[in-house]
């Protein structure tokens, strides 16, 4: 395990809404705070739509970590952003597929780091690593992950529900194309991102309120589909493209869910 560059774990400030913990709290979990619960309330209630959007988000994951292990034979996956563990994590997923399956977690919140013994109960065969980091320390994250995994073998990179949190300052393509530049051939980016242009009211009002409550933490910046299809650029994108959530190859069991405000797409590094 890798905890906090000054060797402990950075003290956590639980009167301000962090988003690890307030999507915990819209998946329905205990690991999180009041400002976190005040946060996700409030910006739930401003759009009705986040909540359901999170559960299918989720539920993406899921299909498309299947997918990679399933039908683009990856077996090691770099997930940043990893939020408080919830069912069906990222490794769960993949191990259940292929126990060998390996898993690097970045957050950059230590109350997950408090949570990743529980992230890192996966299979004796396979190996998940966790690094308390931020998106944008990619020379420390990419040296780290090579602990764990074979950067010269493909990797599926999830950045799932979090280049929101990095302002256009920070120019959040250009670190994600540094990530994918550093990966082999044949790794796959798996992204979602709130949307800028579904339900676009009610996003921005939802963000505002989140952002009022997160005032320590760079706030929440939704994005339109052409915005988000940017983060493909280097890759060729899997159909059916950079869609809504529960577009991205549902299941029989899947049931259309149209105007959730997020957008998802996975594209093969070639």
């Amino acid at each position: 395990m890798h905890e906090h560059p000054t060797g402990g774990i950075a003290a956590v400030d639980s009167t301000v809404a962090h988003p690890a913990r307030v999507y915990n709290a819209w998946l329905g979990g205990r690991d999180n705070y009041l400002a976190d619960q005040e946060a996700a309330e409030l910006a739930a209630a401003a759009n009705p739509q986040i909540v359901p959007a999170v559960r299918a988000n989720r539920a993406f994951l899921g299909r498309a970590v299947r997918e990679l292990v399933g039908k683009a034979g990856i077996r090691q996956f770099l997930d940043i952003g990893t939020g408080v563990p919830a069912a069906d994590n990222t490794h769960e997923v993949a191990q259940r597929l292929d126990p060998g399956a390996r898993v690097v977690y970045v957050d950059n919140d230590p109350v997950v780091l408090a949570h990743a013994r529980a992230l890192l109960v996966g299979t004796s065969e396979g190996a998940t690593d966790y690094l308390q980091a931020d998106v944008r320390d990619i020379d420390r994250i990419l040296t780290a992950a090579q602990e764990t995994l074979d950067l010269t073998q493909p990797v599926g990179l999830m950045l799932v529900a979090i280049m929101q949190y990095v302002p256009d300052a920070d120019d959040p393509h250009s670190l994600t194309r540094r990530l994918v530049d550093a990966l082999a051939p044949g790794s796959h980016l798996v992204l979602s991102h709130p949307a800028a242009d579904i339900g676009a009211e009610a996003v921005a009002a939802s963000m505002r309120v989140y952002n009022e409550r997160a005032a320590d933490h760079a706030g929440a910046t939704p994005r339109t589909r052409d915005e988000v299809q940017r983060f493909f650029d280097g890759t060729e994108l899997l159909d059916p493209g950079v869609v809504e959530l529960p577009d991205w190859r549902p299941g029989p069991d899947d049931t259309p869910a149209p105007g959730l405000p997020m957008w998802c797409g996975v594209g093969r590094k070639p």
